[in-house]
């Protein structure tokens, strides 16, 4: 398994590089107020990934924040039993589903 893992990972590698080889020629990215950026197609793409990207982890960042609150706000009202450690056992009646994993 751990194989097949690396074997997936090499292929989508050499798929990005030689998507990224063919893909060299220059192109104009045309913004407002006739700004203009000439740039590599690959790097027009990966700047447009990066900034999705950014984009993404920035408008769910509030809610992490919620969550991250309620959690510790639900831990500090069960302070009084500090001392006990329940809550971190798994709960006994799930079933008991082996996890397999990439």
């Amino acid at each position: 398994m751990k194989y097949l893992t690396w074997l997936l990972k090499a292929a989508i590698f050499f798929t990005l590089f030689a998507f990224a080889l063919n893909n060299q020629q220059s192109v104009a990215v045309y913004f407002f107020f006739g700004t203009v950026w000439k740039a590599p197609l690959v790097m027009v793409v990966l700047a447009a990934f990066a900034s999705g990207l950014a984009l993404g982890v920035l408008v769910m960042m509030p809610r992490w924040w919620r969550k991250r609150q309620a959690t510790r706000r639900h831990l500090a009202g069960h302070s009084e039993h500090a001392d006990s450690t329940d809550w971190l056992a798994p709960p006994t009646d799930l079933p008991n589903i082996p996890r397999h994993g990439l």
